[in-house]
């Protein structure tokens, strides 16, 4: 029996939309009709896959790195309707061929494109060369952009409602939509505070802040660990470093003279763990860490985001309570105290009730009930092949 290939196409640009896919991966493995579906995960942006898109990448990282305002004048350009639709185009045009070889490598039943750039490919490759796969994207920030939209996709999953109701102004039908939130891995966002520290070894009880700067390690966390001193209050501080080396480096550094109790991570796996542990996230607003610090009922302290995206991202939280935002010139020092003093049970409890923690396993009965769909049974067979 013919088992239905799921192929992920995702880009390894920061780590959001890589771990919204290995999200999807997860949740469709431990589906019901898991035993009858081929899952793959791809990521269109590795140098193996195509020079070129590596390239790109490498780019895109200098320009966040060095000249951040430019990517913010590209990310208003192509959010416009025409604009946007040009500039998908362009990109589309030159990853059409890479994508095609994909498919023709894995010959999907399913595409599920978790960054714009797959996405738009593949629609372009489906359009030129036909083809009886669904497609279907995964918008992995919470405001709608333009980039993301085209009328050649079966499905998309967003992660509000109002984004949603956006789409469904801009002409999409509403069938289409799904406001499902944003896909993270499942893990045990009950696990009680005191339990959650001692798993990683805190044995005194402070006021506990978790850093986090994106799996590149972004964010100014390097000034963030300084600026803590200023706290009067004795802390223990959680500093997951990602891949970044250097600040790993800088943060043990701090730890030896600090009055605060500092630990540092490399990239982790434990992540729901160290947010059941902490008090409040420092972080740049990257979408899937804010997805998880909701399910952790974790407020946030947010600063340094990305222009454009994670500008988006900082103001839904902000809006909803959930979190503050620390814009330039303010000082790190006095909104942690006024956070930890008067703040902390309200934002868990805005925090809460924006928490989405079953929207993997959403996504993928969604994308189940699809496969039947497309491969021609009804919506209630027991299997899809």
């Amino acid at each position: 029996m013919e088992r239905a290939r799921v192929l992920i196409l995702t880009a390894s640009i920061g780590s959001g939309h890589t771990r919204a896919a290995e999200a999807i991966r997860a949740a469709l493995e431990a589906h019901p009709q898991a035993d009858v579906m081929q899952v793959d995960v791809v990521d269109f942006m590795a140098r193996e896959v195509s020079i070129i898109h590596y390239l790109m990448k490498r780019i895109y990282l200098t320009m966040l790195r060095f000249v951040p305002d430019l990517y913010d004048v590209f990310f208003r350009i192509a959010g416009k309707n025409v604009s946007g639709g040009i500039v998908r185009g362009a990109f589309a045009q030159v990853m059409v061929r890479t994508v095609g070889r994909i498919i023709q490598t894995y010959d999907p039943h399913l595409i599920v494109a978790t960054h714009p750039f797959p996405e738009g490919a593949a629609a372009l490759w489906r359009a030129r060369h036909g083809g009886s796969f669904a497609l279907t994207a995964l918008l992995t920030d919470y405001a709608v952009h333009a980039i993301w939209l085209t009328r050649n996709v079966d499905m998309y999953f967003v992660a509000t409602e109002k984004m949603a109701e956006d789409m469904r102004v801009r002409g999409f039908d509403a069938c289409t939509v799904r406001a499902t939130g944003i896909p993270i891995a499942p893990a045990d966002y009950a696990l009680e505070r005191r339990a959650a520290q001692e798993r990683i070894g805190l044995s005194e009880d402070l006021p506990t802040l978790l850093l986090m700067g994106g799996g590149l390690g972004l964010g100014g966390m390097d000034r963030t660990v300084a600026a803590l001193e200023q706290v009067k209050q004795k802390l223990t501080i959680l500093v997951v470093a990602g891949h970044n080396s250097a600040l790993a480096a800088h943060a043990r550094t701090a730890a030896q003279t600090s009055r605060h109790m500092i630990r540092v991570y490399a990239y982790t796996d434990e992540v729901s763990v160290l947010m059941r542990a902490a008090d409040l996230l420092i972080t740049k607003p990257g979408a899937l860490t804010i997805s998880e610090a909701f399910a952790a009922e974790l407020p946030l302290l947010l600063h340094d985001p990305i222009p454009g995206p994670e500008t988006e991202n900082a103001i839904y939280a902000t809006r909803r309570g959930a979190a503050v935002w620390l814009h330039p010139g303010e000082h790190m020092a006095p909104a942690v105290e006024e956070i930890l003093t008067h703040r902390i049970p309200e934002m868990r409890r805005a925090a809460r009730l924006c928490a989405r923690e079953k929207a993997a396993r959403e996504v993928a009965s969604a994308l189940v009930d699809l496969l039947t769909r497309k491969r021609g049974h009804t919506h209630g067979a027991e299997k899809i092949v």
